[in-house]
């Protein structure tokens, strides 16, 4: 099991910008899609919060994409 003792040197990484750019997607109608508010979306994009695993799971399915390639941490 890994020690997150350091955890204040991992960032929460978002993909969600580029995948929005490339579908093309407003976060407005993506908050939508995904039953969340657009302050919640703006916030999981920056890495400033994590989303709760139903929404990276829904976020996922809605780009067809693995949860891997749209978070990380680094």
């Amino acid at each position: 099991m890994h020690s997150y003792s350091h955890q204040k040197n991992i960032r929460f990484i978002s993909r969600i910008y580029s995948l929005r750019i490339v579908e093309p997607i407003s976060q407005t109608d993506l908050a939508k899609e995904l039953g969340i508010s657009r302050q919640a979306l703006v916030a999981i994009e920056k890495g400033t919060a994590q989303p709760s695993l139903f929404t990276a799971l829904r976020i996922a399915e809605y780009f067809r994409a693995p949860v891997e390639k749209i978070f990380s941490f680094r």
